[in-house]
């Protein structure tokens, strides 16, 4: 099955890596709130796990999601690897 988006995939990398750099922490309602929703929900965590492998992320804690279809689930947050951001 062909996805219906799909630079989704590299677009919310380079959306993680934006947005790790601009803010202390992040989360995946941050990414849902800051780009184009994904062809399919499971994207979503795929996508910071990319980051991390890539090293551009480190998970920080949890925290309550906000997004409705989470239904307050627990959410893990990210922030910039500080070795990647100093060099």
């Amino acid at each position: 099955m062909a996805l219906a988006d799909e630079s989704w995939p590299d677009d919310a990398l380079d959306a993680i890596v934006e947005l790790a750099d601009a803010y202390a922490e992040i989360s995946a309602d941050d990414l849902r709130t800051y780009m184009r929703p994904a062809p399919s929900p499971a994207m979503v965590g795929s996508a910071f796990a990319e980051a991390k492998r890539l090293g551009y992320i480190e998970p920080v804690d949890f925290r309550p999601s906000t997004s409705r279809s989470r239904r307050s689930g627990r959410s893990l947050t990210w922030r910039a690897r500080i070795d990647r951001k100093s060099s």
